[in-house]
């Protein structure tokens, strides 16, 4: 039998990996389908579905405008914080108001993360550095401040920083919303019935991990970094979750109050209103 390949492109972080290890260590096998995985980070995943690099990858909720000619969201792999998010940091603790005179290091101009940055302070000065660098440039005085995301949301502290402002929390105090950080896109020119299957297995994939808790996290924690089991479990409990299995009318809502607030300020080029597999 002809097997249909297919890639999925995703992050080396603990809460992609717990969601996808079903399908990476073949517990779930698809009939007909090979599935190949590919680990980068989210900017250069955001980058690439610019140019419909892989079937089925892991996108930022406001790279979406610049992509949605060629993907359709997923309503299964979403990563939301309800009340808690992105993390500005720094050395010492001062006011959020004082964020527009200090330069922050971002982890990228495409991610979620910083479009909230902008939406909470538009006048805030940036340098993008890779993600898993950002917390060295801020203790190396390259940078005032760090927009975190991943496992450093839990770990800042331990490097001696202070939080200045938890940029999910603010959005749901001011818009009584969960914050929708990132999703699961599919390539539109992809058959219909094969685009359902996929969200279909893939929310298979988070049902196992979430059954199979101790071993999904086991898998996980090898990309986990520097997190023990307690911390990696919290820390895929945040963003692994129900909105996770389905992101539902709220997290939908989310999304389309973050992709119409970015454009009402300027900061995205246009509203698209999001098409779900």
């Amino acid at each position: 039998m002809n097997r249909r390949e297919l890639t999925i492109a995703h992050s080396p972080d603990s809460d992609d990996a717990f969601m996808f290890y079903a399908l990476a260590t073949r517990k779930l096998r698809p009939r007909g389908l090979k599935l190949t995985h590919h680990l980068e980070d989210i900017q250069s995943l955001n980058r690439k579905a610019k140019e419909s690099a892989y079937e089925i990858t892991a996108i930022s909720i406001a790279a979406y405008p610049y992509l949605s000619d060629r993907y359709r969201m997923m309503s299964t792999g979403a990563s939301i914080g309800d009340g808690y998010g992105p993390l500005v940091v720094a050395s010492h603790p001062w006011a959020p108001e004082e964020l527009k005179h200090k330069k922050v290091a971002v982890p990228g101009e495409l991610t979620t993360a910083f479009l909230a940055l902008r939406l909470f302070e538009p006048e805030v000065e940036f340098t993008v550095v890779p993600f898993d660098r950002i917390i060295d440039a801020v203790k190396d005085g390259k940078a005032d401040a760090g927009l975190i995301i991943h496992e450093g949301q839990l770990t800042f502290d331990r490097q001696g920083l202070h939080r200045i402002v938890d940029l999910g929390r603010w959005w749901q105090q001011t818009e009584k919303l969960p914050l929708p950080l990132g999703a699961v896109a599919i390539q539109r020119e992809l058959a219909p019935e094969l685009q359902d299957e996929m969200q279909k297995l893939i929310r298979r994939s988070i049902q196992y991990a979430m059954e199979h808790r101790d071993e999904a996290l086991s898998y996980a924690l090898q990309f986990g970094r520097d997190l023990d089991q307690p911390l990696a479990d919290k820390f895929v409990g945040m963003y692994v979750n129900e909105f996770t299995i389905d992101m539902g009318d709220r997290g939908k809502q989310g999304i389309r109050r973050l992709l119409q607030l970015g454009h009402e300020r300027g900061l995205l080029p246009e509203y698209v209103d999001p098409d779900f597999v």
